[in-house]
């Protein structure tokens, strides 16, 4: 099957053979491609592997075959997004949490217009610990993991802002005294369903939240970006 023109980004590339890459990239259309490169390593190949790098919106001809698509051209669309710093590191997270929650060519165009929406986010200097969890929420969403953050697992009621509660993972929000391990307000949980900033308690609360529920979905495994980008992600 021939893809014109598909709406792309690269999150994650490495060598294939002498001379290519194997790419893993989000369409908007396809969802997530592994995507062969022939030929990019080579010193003048006509396609430069520069023009492959992550947060670069693309636009990309492929030829889909099997679970492989082998890139046909590939042309940047607009200027590219400079993420440096704890910004580059964010970006690296949104990739790999993309890599590893999705799976190969199930199309999910709210994951990528939620990613596309992110990266400005990052690459203007917002806040990073909030443009993180807007993204963990707007993905798990996506996927099919969606959040539920209005009402109380067990009675149905509706939360209230100045309860805590532990969230359980697949249920919800769960009545908790202060003090209990990762508890979290009933109006952080409400300000992540607005939209609206915590703040810095909320925040941090939100982070462990969502460390919890992406882990559990993992199958309790860890993302790399926990570890190797410990210093700078685990404070977002």
């Amino acid at each position: 099957m021939r893809i014109e023109q598909q709406p792309a980004y690269v999150l994650h590339s490495r060598p294939y053979r002498e001379t290519s890459l194997l790419l893993e990239c989000l369409t908007r259309e396809h969802g997530r491609l592994g995507v062969v490169a022939r030929g990019v390593r080579r010193e003048r190949a006509r396609l430069q592997r520069a023009q492959l790098e992550p947060f670069q919106r693309l636009s990309l001809d492929l030829m889909l075959r099997g679970e492989l698509a082998t890139l046909q051209s590939a042309e940047g669309v607009g200027a590219p997004l400079r993420l440096v710093g704890d910004a580059g590191l964010a970006g690296l997270y949104l990739n790999e949490l993309s890599v590893r929650l999705t799976g190969r060519q199930d199309p999910l165009p709210e994951l990528f217009d939620a990613y596309a929406r992110t990266l400005p986010r990052l690459a203007q200097g917002e806040p990073l610990a909030w443009s993180l969890r807007r993204f963990e929420r707007d993905l798990l969403e996506a996927v099919g993991y969606a959040l539920q953050l209005e009402f109380e697992a067990e009675s149905g009621e509706p939360v209230e802002p100045a309860q805590h509660y532990r969230y359980v993972v697949e249920q919800g929000p769960a009545p908790c005294r202060p003090g209990t391990p990762h508890a979290l307000r009933g109006a952080d949980l409400l300000a992540l369903v607005a939209d609206v900033m915590p703040d810095a308690a909320g925040l941090s609360a939100l982070r462990v939240m969502m460390r919890e529920v992406i882990r559990f979905h993992l199958g309790g495994g860890e993302l790399r970006a926990w570890h190797v980008l410990g210093a700078a992600i685990s404070r977002r």
